[in-house]
């Protein structure tokens, strides 16, 4: 004959008290440890600005109107260096998030790409130094810089990207 108290309620009691403890530790370890991760994530992002436009000294983000959907943020070098412009486009693998500086002259400082899901050995050449070197020193013309063979569907779409760059770069200025 099976008693129904130990049987059933207490091990729900048991489970119950295990998961309340459970979540208890998990609340206080992310109250603990959102703000540094918060503050790594502004240090990278700060780096990630520095790492394209290498002459600016901080960065103010800047809120215009008209930009291109590719254009996510805009932010200003508080010494007047350039701007850098995070950007967002679809490539073959879906999303790719970029980053691009350019100096106070109109000339791309670097591009660099901040995630993608490319496919191996083709897209993901979208990442290499021998592609995204190419934009360095270049107007908004982009002369020269050519997609890549095998991947246009992830280089196209990265160099459309950096266009509407100039763009953004273009409605920048003229709101200064």
């Amino acid at each position: 004959m099976s008693n129904v108290k130990n049987d059933f309620v207490k091990p729900i009691l048991v489970l119950t008290l295990i998961c309340l403890f459970i979540t208890a530790a998990l609340a206080f370890t992310n109250q603990k440890t959102a703000p540094i991760i918060i503050e790594a994530e502004r240090v990278k992002a700060e780096q990630a600005r520095k790492d394209v436009l290498p002459e600016a000294d901080s960065f103010t983000l800047t809120q215009l109107s008209g930009l291109p959907a590719t254009v996510t943020e805009v932010y200003r070098a508080d010494n007047g260096a350039g701007y850098v412009f995070m950007l967002t486009t679809k490539g073959y693998g879906g999303d790719m998030k970029l980053i691009c500086g350019i100096d106070k002259d109109g000339l791309i400082t670097q591009c660099n790409t901040l995630s993608q899901s490319e496919t191996k050995g083709l897209g993901t050449k979208t990442t290499l130094p021998e592609f995204r070197d190419q934009f360095v020193g270049k107007d908004s013309s982009l002369s020269g810089v050519q997609t890549i063979s095998g991947a246009t569907v992830s280089s196209k779409p990265y160099i459309n990207a950096i266009k509407d760059a100039f763009t953004a770069y273009e409605i920048a200025k003229g709101a200064e």
